[in-house]
């Protein structure tokens, strides 16, 4: 893999997958749009700066690290749709196991997680690693400077390593926080956060981790 991965961000014409892109692609990536509907993806990937648009299944193939960002309703779906194209990759799960009407209560699926849901499903071909549960996608689309830490979650600290390196590329600190099993805490979070963000009437409440050495 060379110094500078290409990203292929699954789900990529959505808030949170766009947003992602619009960073990565500033901060001077390769960035592959993928979609169900290769045009779209394309169209998007027009606006957001990326190098091109994609259906899924080739830009999984194309991308040196996979970033699926899609909904909970999708994720088995899409996983199957990729699987045969990220052996061997870093897939960076971003999904949290949201269940309408209720998103503010947390609903955890039965595997604990859905990053674990999603390292079952794959059949251990890829490395999946947690992250970016906690920022709000609006935010990402902006180009505002973002007081917000990402726990990163991975069974092999050279993985989480490179997610935070990719964290930072856009605007975040990124921390390590275990291994994969602990994305059940990162992705409950999300809930407590929505359920936050309407009892404060604030568009975006983040994660913040003190006491860490700056340095």
């Amino acid at each position: 893999m060379s110094a500078r991965p290409t990203l292929a961000i699954i789900g990529g014409t959505g808030a949170l997958g766009s947003g992602l892109a619009r960073r990565w692609a500033a901060a001077g990536y390769a960035v592959i749009i993928g979609s169900r509907d290769a045009d779209k993806a394309d169209a998007s990937a027009r606006t957001l700066g990326a190098a091109r648009g994609a259906a899924n299944a080739d830009a999984a193939s194309a991308g040196d690290i996979v970033v699926l960002t899609v909904p909970w309703a999708s994720h088995a779906a899409i996983l199957d749709e990729i699987k045969p194209h990220v052996a061997g990759k870093i897939v960076i799960d971003t999904t949290v196991p949201l269940v309408p009407p209720k998103v503010a209560r947390v609903q955890l699926p039965p595997e604990t997680s859905a990053a674990v849901a999603a390292q079952m499903r794959l059949g251990g071909t890829a490395r999946v690693v947690a992250a970016f549960h906690s920022i709000a996608a609006k935010k990402l689309q902006t180009d505002e400077a973002l007081d917000c830490d990402v726990l990163v979650c991975g069974d092999d600290p050279s993985d989480r390593e490179a997610v935070i390196a990719l964290a930072a590329a856009a605007g975040l600190r990124g921390v390590h926080a275990g291994p994969l099993v602990n994305a059940v805490a990162a992705e409950a979070l999300t809930s407590v956060l929505i359920g936050i963000n309407r009892h404060y009437k604030v568009p975006g409440a983040g994660l913040r981790i003190t006491g860490l050495n700056e340095g």
